[in-house]
């Protein structure tokens, strides 16, 4: 027995996929650049530091994921990010990922990689754009 029975449905799931890791991505910009929500870790960074400009990233990146604009490259920007960010932070305090507390920025890793290769599914501005395009 095939479970294809959500096969019609993919481009949709994949859409919400994309808007829900979006906008928990979101909150760790905002952490980040202006401290909301207040008492979230590591809190408001001094502009031009590194932990600042990954709050600028994790910002426009996830802005341009939620609605769908330029996902690919969004998400493939996203996705280094967190590569980096595992690799900076995480992976010097221990080899395995749940004891040094690098499985989310291991998940949104692949997340937005898998987005980067897949697109934006549907409701996006994205796929507005091309069914508009008579070109394409």
């Amino acid at each position: 027995m095939q479970f294809t029975w959500l096969s019609p449905w993919q481009p949709h799931v994949r859409a919400i996929l994309r808007i829900v890791v979006a906008l928990l991505f979101l909150q760790h910009g905002l952490i980040k650049l202006i401290g909301f929500p207040s008492g979230g870790m590591p809190g408001p960074q001094t502009v031009g530091t590194l932990l600042w400009v990954a709050g600028i990233i994790e910002l426009v990146t996830s802005l341009l994921v939620l609605i769908g604009l330029w996902t690919r490259v969004a998400a493939f920007l996203a996705s280094g990010e967190m590569a980096v960010a595992y690799f900076m932070f995480h992976a010097p305090k221990g080899f395995y990922p749940a004891l040094n507390m690098g499985e989310g920025a291991i998940l949104y890793c692949f997340i937005f990689l898998y987005l980067a290769a897949a697109g934006p599914g549907a409701w996006s501005i994205d796929g507005a754009r091309q069914r508009s395009d008579p070109i394409r």
